[in-house]
This record gives structure tokens, sequence and C-alpha cells, in this order.
């Protein structure tokens, strides 16, 4: 069992930056696929970006390649969204999610472990 709980959101204006930060739970957190995910009011959850177990390999949607980061230090059991140029179309709450499997994916439904997410709100 993880868990996992985001911090950093908050209100900020466009081309603004913020650091998001998960904090999971148990031994096993290195083993995981870590993604970042987002759900905008009367939208869908979205992927924005992963990372495999060894950190070696990212990937990340389109609407936020090259302004968005994610990265992993397996010493604190953490996985971070660091976001720069922020758009009013970025707002959304965002979600920290783990993934048992070695397999990558970016569809929601095959992650196994949420967090709660944390509010972003970036307003024009």
């Amino acid at each position: 069992q993880v868990q996992l709980v985001e911090s950093g959101g908050g209100l900020v204006q466009a081309g603004d930056s913020l650091r998001l930060s998960c904090a999971a739970s148990g031994r096993t957190f290195s083993t995981y696929i870590m993604g970042w995910f987002r759900q905008a009011p009367g939208k869908e959850r979205e992927f924005v970006a992963r990372i495999n177990s060894s950190g070696s390999r990212t990937s990340y949607a389109d609407s936020v390649k090259g302004r968005f980061t994610i990265s992993r230090n397996d010493a604190k059991n953490t996985v971070d969204l660091q976001m720069n140029s922020l758009k009013p179309e970025d707002t959304a709450v965002y979600y920290c999610a783990a993934r048992r499997s070695r397999v990558l994916t970016t569809s929601p439904d095959l992650y196994d472990y949420w967090g709660r997410g944390t509010q972003v709100t970036v307003t024009s």
C-alpha cells in the first residue's frame, strides 16, 4: 500500500511558476512508475507527466511539453512537478499517482494509487 500526499498548489498569474511535490509512504516507492494528472472542472482527468522507476525516462502531454518537468528523489520518496510559464488553461486539481507495473502508460485508469490532489489556479 502506498499513500500519496500532494503539496505546492496555489493561485498564481499567467507566466508564473509553481513547484508541486508528492510525498509517498512505503519502502517500495523506488519501484513505481510515478505520474502527474490533472482535472479541470467539467473535464475528465488527463495525463500531464510520468517518470519511470529509475528516473531515466519521462513523458509529457503535448500541452505542457517544454514548460513542465517531472523529477523524483527516491531517497526522500518524493516526485516533483516543476511548472513554468503557467497559463490559465493549466488551472486544475493536480493529482499524483503511482503504478506498480513497470509497463509505461499515460492512462489514469492503469495507475494503482492516488493522492487527494492540490489546486492550481492561474489567472490571466
